[in-house]
């Protein structure tokens, strides 16, 4: 029996990889992810699950990493975007987002990301209309949205819902979750 805020262990997998921590009941995934496990790419914002910021993909679906406790995670498979691209490359959605000039300060850039990658997963190929309202509930006061629908279909249409590294980062080209050129 756990007393009210002692911590627990918690044990999931995050990108692929086994990990184990503990966490007090009442510690977001967003929290535990970025002050247990060092990941700090998950970016906590309205703390209400409003802005998406914190968005990470839990066994498969996008969730507000904000409004899920960590121990409810336990035993699951979390992706961040620091799982996105291989060692040394940037996965075909970061690219398509570097490419398109989708990002400007680069805080929402990650819940954006993960939102994406499940939206593509899904299926690979939007209509604007559709893409818009599929991403409406991640927000960004820089962009326009207007790049970042560029940015998505383009990765669509590239297979970037099918996950990997195209391999294709050059120099100069931002490390995952790093804002790119304004």
């Amino acid at each position: 029996m756990t007393v009210a805020g002692e911590p627990v262990r918690v044990r999931l997998s995050v990108n692929g990889r086994a990990e184990v921590g503990l966490a007090e009941p009442r510690t977001t995934l967003a929290e535990f992810l970025r002050e247990e496990l060092g990941l700090t790419g998950t970016h906590v914002g309205c703390e209400q699950g409003v802005c998406g910021a914190c968005t990470v993909v839990v066994d498969g679906a996008a969730v507000r990493g904000c409004l899920m406790f960590a121990v409810q995670a336990d035993g699951r498979a979390v992706e961040t975007v620091e799982g996105l691209a291989a060692e040394g490359g940037m996965h075909p959605l970061q690219r398509a987002f570097w490419d398109a000039q989708a990002l400007q300060c680069g805080f929402c850039t990650p819940g954006l990301l993960m939102t994406a990658l499940v939206a593509l997963r899904e299926r690979p190929e939007w209509t604007r209309e559709a893409l818009r309202e599929r991403l409406s509930g991640n927000l960004c006061r820089c962009t326009g949205y207007s790049t970042v629908l560029d940015a998505v279909l383009a990765a669509g249409r590239a297979g970037a819902g099918d996950g990997g590294d195209d391999g294709s980062a050059g120099a100069g080209a931002p490390a995952s979750g790093e804002a790119g050129p304004r």
